[in-house]
């Protein structure tokens, strides 16, 4: 492709998140198929830009050359309307878009309408969009009047592991997932806190600086219902290769994904699922690997993971069902290979 290409990404691209994990996947497997891609960093504080933010990228925009592919990560696009707007007739912008930023849990509802009406404006301004399933496809037709022609599904990729043993005395419980309100560790600690009687060890996965108030409300949640000898905070790990080995089942109650990676992990480990039916994870989670539950329900959940753990018949059933499932996941290489060709495609518009 003779235009310039660039992947703009707001922050660290090495934080310790399913997204960055997309995005970092994505730029080395287009490197790889020899597209000239380059990383492009935008400031720290997106979806919420200070007006340094928002100048710094504004600067950066103008400092691309006419007719660039420029693919923007969706948790800087959607509340760059105005300055797309600037540069829609001399680049080219593609929109990777992981999940609206109007259904983050814990927005007011002034702040959700906010979100949806910026997003849906930068929206118009891309060429085309990327999306990670075809739920959030759906979502942006639905709810945003996009056209279905201009919505690419690139699914995350899954690395083949071999499987975790599954043969503990006392079921370990692994839940990977940054420490926010939309991955429901609240939901889980009260569920968990009605399972005293029963054995499990539960060990959450995942870094708790992007909301510090809510990390320290879990903390005092653990602590309250007097359960620090069997919940573990781990924190952020690079390599999670030995705690999916380790575990017994996977356990995340999120309120909505627009894909999730770490489901799709806990099966190419071979791990019997239980999570929320929210989002894409009916998709990604099989019934016969996993059990879904109602999102926010610490009833349903709590009921669902007694059964888990109690009928060690129906684990290793879906244990064989999480192994079965495995060899179906998508691969890195075939989510490459569908944003490569979006690239072109752009790349290819005059």
């Amino acid at each position: 492709m003779s235009v310039p290409c660039f992947f703009v990404i707001p922050g660290d691209i090495n934080t310790l998140t399913g997204g960055y994990g997309y995005d970092r996947r994505l730029l080395t497997g287009l490197q790889a198929r020899g597209l000239d891609i380059r990383h492009l960093a935008l400031p720290p504080g997106f979806p919420a830009p200070d007006a340094h933010a928002r100048a710094a990228t504004a600067t950066l925009l103008s400092s691309l050359p006419d007719s660039s592919v420029v693919l923007v990560d969706g948790l800087a696009f959607g509340v760059l309307a105005a300055e797309l707007a600037v540069h829609a007739s001399r680049l080219r912008f593609i929109a990777l878009c992981h999940h609206p930023l109007a259904l983050e849990t814990g927005l007011s509802a002034d702040d959700s309408l906010r979100l949806h009406a910026q997003e849906q404006c930068a929206l118009a301004f891309a060429r085309a969009i990327v999306v990670t399933s075809a739920g959030t496809a759906q979502i942006l037709i639905n709810q945003f009047g996009q056209r279905k022609d201009c919505i690419t599904v690139a699914l995350p990729g899954t690395d083949r592991h071999g499987f975790a043993d599954c043969t503990g005395t006392t079921p370990q419980l692994l839940t990977v997932a940054t420490l926010t309100r939309r991955k429901a560790h609240d939901v889980l600690i009260a569920a968990l806190s009605g399972l005293r009687e029963l054995p499990w060890q539960a060990r959450f996965v995942g870094g708790g600086e992007f909301n510090p108030a809510w990390t320290a409300h879990l903390h005092s949640l653990v602590a309250q219902h007097d359960l620090r000898h069997r919940i573990t905070f781990v924190g952020a790990l690079r390599d999670l290769r030995d705690e999916y080995r380790n575990a017994d089942a996977f356990v995340l109650p999120s309120l909505f994904e627009g894909y999730g990676m770490v489901f799709a992990e806990a099966l190419a480990f071979g791990l019997p699922v239980v999570a929320a039916r929210a989002g894409a994870v009916p998709d990604v989670v099989p019934a016969g690997a996993g059990l879904l539950v109602e999102p926010g329900s610490v009833d349903a959940l709590q009921a669902t993971l007694r059964t888990l753990l109690t009928d060690t018949a129906l684990r290793q059933q879906l244990q064989q069902g999480a192994r079965a499932a495995a060899a179906t996941l998508p691969t890195w290489e075939q989510a490459v290979h569908a944003v490569h060709n979006v690239i072109i495609e752009v790349g290819g518009q005059t």
